[in-house]
């Protein structure tokens, strides 16, 4: 019987996944391509409307990733809250396109993730 000896491994960074990838004998082709979906972030995002919350919720499910927020949300009973959004590298630049083409209020967060996700290496 075979053993695959299943087990985690720590990546931190896309150069992490890059190195990962590589070291596989993967395509160099698609590295860059599968780097990105290897590394999960979250981004706390601060006194955002909760209309804009559930949008920005809606976007990112439609992705495959997910935004945690508050749990009286639908009932809008605080104007702002904080929010986290979870997802991949490649969801979160997908998520910043959708919501570019959104209200401007909605087009300004994807500003501010766009420039957030430049920094990632």
């Amino acid at each position: 019987m075979t053993t695959y000896n299943p087990g985690f491994i720590d990546i931190r960074s896309l150069k992490d996944a890059e190195r990962e990838i590589r070291a596989i004998g993967s395509d160099p082709k698609s590295i860059d391509i599968m780097a990105p979906k290897a590394l999960l972030k979250v981004i706390k995002l601060n006194e955002v409307v909760l209309q804009d919350a559930i949008i920005i919720k809606q976007d990112m499910l439609s992705l495959g990733g997910e935004v945690a927020i508050p749990k009286d949300a639908f009932e809008l009973k605080e104007r702002r809250a904080t929010i986290l959004v979870i997802g991949t590298v490649t969801q979160l630049r997908e998520l910043v396109g959708k919501l570019e083409r959104h209200y401007s209020r909605i087009q300004a967060i994807a500003k501010e993730l766009s420039v957030l996700l430049v920094k990632i290496r």
